[in-house]
């Protein structure tokens, strides 16, 4: 039966994959699983005005405390990407197809095995899929349902197609920045000593990159975006970059963000304007290892012959976690490749996978 089910996600999947869903334009992809949500029958069906689908699946008391599974449905590819999908007995390839296809195909399994079991829950089951994970979506589409749910629920379990056998309770905290800086600008020749934008930057990212990070609790800098100038031959007048501060200590990624709005501060002079805006900021939160949350993800990872791997990440669980409100983010099945061209997911394990999920899910209830 699970490996039939298993079979019916793997095709939503792929159907979820081939539309396109670049971060905040998500609505596509979002229609088509609130048309799937409404053929199952499901209550309370909405999309709202930003892309964040929701749908009830009744539980046996209507008062009783709720469960909220999530899946974002947002990729990391443009509209142009090529959608092509290459399968071979044990694995299929295409971009986006583990990273979220599978988690929002997930959602659908789920309800089919509990209805294949003959499982009502003690309360509500609401599935969420919601926009806004990746990139500068900075967790938007989580940030909305949590401020529809709040504390309410027992608890917010997270899909992520390729993340089979970690169970994530800490949210790693990030911070991003955009830099930019404006000087007059001139030629390179005649106008020559005149401060250039690229130059001053290539300074400040020098001075960034040179900050001490601490070795016991990891943090990380990384200048992922460039850009700037106009021609070979001219002193570029502007230029910015993109900055990702990461750390698993909340109170070292303060201290890393005020150090580095602070070189920013100190590298204005006269003719040289820079600007530092926050274009991303993913709270940090955790619930304990053993927590009863993370011991019944263990316990059902266990019961499949998985050996529990908790870990820390930047997940949709950020936002309940930062609320001191019990999340968990989980996987379906194993691949790799994720946000290339060349992204996979293994299907044999997906039968597992969404054993596990089931499991948890009747688990969560009882905490």
């Amino acid at each position: 039966m699970t490996a039939e089910i298993a079979a019916r996600v793997i095709r939503r999947a792929v159907e979820v994959q081939q539309i396109p869903a670049p971060t905040f334009q998500e609505h596509d992809r979002a229609a088509f699983v609130r048309d799937g949500f409404l053929q199952e029958r499901l209550s309370d069906v909405e999309l709202d005005q930003d892309g964040n689908l929701f749908a009830r699946l009744p539980g046996a008391d209507p008062q009783a405390l709720f469960l909220v599974v999530s899946a974002h449905t947002d990729t990391v590819f443009p509209h142009s990407t090529d959608l092509s999908i290459t399968e071979s007995p044990d694995r299929i390839a295409g971009p986006g197809i583990g990273d979220n296809s599978l988690g929002v195909a997930g959602l659908f399994g789920l309800v089919w095995l509990l209805r294949a079991r003959g499982i009502t829950l003690p309360g509500d089951l609401w599935l969420v899929a919601n926009m806004g994970e990746e990139g500068l979506g900075d967790l938007a589409g989580m940030k909305q349902v949590y401020q529809r749910f709040s504390d309410q629920p027992v608890g917010y379990l997270v899909l992520e197609g390729l993340a089979l056998g970690r169970i994530y309770h800490r949210g790693l905290g990030v911070r991003r920045y955009r830099i930019s800086v404006k000087t007059p600008g001139g030629h390179s020749w005649v106008d020559y000593g005149s401060p250039s934008a690229i130059h001053e930057l290539a300074l400040l990212s020098n001075q960034i990159l040179a900050l001490r990070t601490p070795y016991r609790k990891r943090t990380t800098i990384n200048i992922g975006r460039i850009s700037g100038g106009v021609s070979i031959n001219t002193i570029a007048p502007a230029a910015e970059l993109d900055l990702d501060l990461r750390s698993e200590s909340n109170r070292i990624l303060s201290s890393l963000a005020r150090k580095v709005e602070d070189l920013v501060r100190f590298a204005q002079r006269p003719g040289v304007e820079f600007t530092i805006e926050q274009i991303g900021n993913r709270p940090f939160g955790e619930i304990p290892a053993d927590h009863p949350l993370v011991a019944a993800a263990a316990a059902a990872l266990s019961a499949r012959g998985y050996r529990p791997d908790l870990q820390i990440g930047s997940t949709d669980a950020n936002i309940p976690l930062s609320h001191g409100v019990p999340a968990v983010c989980i996987g379906l099945t194993t691949g790799g490749g994720a946000h290339t061209s060349g992204e996979y997911m293994d299907t044999q394990p997906l039968a597992a996978g969404l054993e596990q999920l089931l499991d948890l899910v009747v688990r969560a209830y009882r905490l």
